[in-house]
């Protein structure tokens, strides 16, 4: 931990759990089980004083494709997330996330630099996701070799560009819509072929009803990817790295107007939305990763205004 990290502010009482009920959103409303709703750890006051030693508190949605942003005293040198090391800002704020099938616990750990640990158990509420159940045999055979000579070189884009670490302080903000419409698809959805579950759905859908209408960047970050050739599946697919960790894709682009490499800022028009690749309609599909999780994009905005 760096020494220059500063003093850091008191928060007001413990963290509160507030466990709110579990299913799919109706609608645009939200439905999770949420620690601290405003949006993420409270703002610092005007004069910050020393937290305790070995403090750790969070805030965030604890629930499956949710999030947690936390904020840990000076004296502690590491934060793990089940084991799993987490990084630490210079300012001791830090950020995790629970994939859409994290299981009922976790486990908040900060070690200090005594030697002492504190230990935060986290119960990540579940979410009734929307199933289908088709009784209809899941269509048989995979991707065919001509497919896959063209899928590799993409796949290995993506995976190259998530692992670009930008230092973008994105991740700190609340996100904001990319762009205002009807939620075509939800995150999570899945369709079951007699008992054979089919890929749930990875993202969220919006649609306005027709293509080359402009979406902007929900957070501060840098463009990652850039496919001006449409890939096979994603069409025109535009990744922006927040930081962190955390990483938003938009797929279906009809028009790219940013290039990798450029800083975006929180509202800046970065793409228009089309039916480039495996699309049925024009629609923005937006899809949201930390690290190897998959998140919902819809917990981190809020319902749509």
């Amino acid at each position: 931990m760096k020494q220059h990290r500063g003093r850091l502010w008191q928060l007001a009482g413990a963290v509160l759990l507030v466990l709110a009920g579990c299913n799919m959103p109706r609608g645009n409303e939200a439905t999770a089980a949420t620690v601290d709703t405003g949006g993420g750890i409270p703002p610092r006051p005007d004069e910050p004083a020393s937290s305790p030693a070995g403090q750790i508190d969070f805030a965030g949605e604890l629930t499956q494709g949710g999030w947690i942003k936390g904020r840990a005293s000076a004296d502690v040198v590491k934060v793990t997330l089940d084991g799993v090391e987490l990084s630490l800002a210079e300012d001791g704020e830090f950020f995790a996330a629970f994939d859409r099938d994290a299981g009922a616990a976790a486990t908040l750990v900060a070690l200090g630099s005594n030697g002492e640990e504190i230990t935060r158990a986290l119960s990540i509420a579940p979410r009734a996701w929307n199933i289908e159940h088709i009784n209809a045999a899941r269509r048989p055979g995979g991707a065919t070799e001509a497919f896959m000579k063209l899928r590799e070189p993409e796949l290995a884009r993506i995976n190259a560009a998530r692992a670009i670490d930008s230092g973008s302080d994105g991740w700190r903000q609340r996100f904001v819509w990319p762009v205002t419409g009807r939620i075509s698809g939800r995150f999570g959805s899945q369709r079951i072929y007699r008992g054979e579950p089919g890929s749930y759905h990875s993202g969220i859908d919006i649609t306005t009803g027709t293509s080359g209408t402009t979406f902007v960047a929900p957070a501060d970050g840098v463009v990652i990817l850039a496919a001006q050739t449409p890939f096979t599946l994603e069409g025109h697919l535009l990744m922006i790295d927040h930081g962190n960790g955390l990483n938003s894709a938009f797929l279906h682009c009809s028009q790219l107007l940013v290039k990798e490499g450029d800083r975006v800022a929180q509202g800046q028009p970065i793409g228009k939305i089309g039916a480039t690749g495996r699309a049925t309609g024009p629609h923005l599909h937006w899809g949201m990763k930390w690290r190897d999780a998959r998140l919902d994009p819809l917990l981190f905005t809020g319902p749509m205004k």
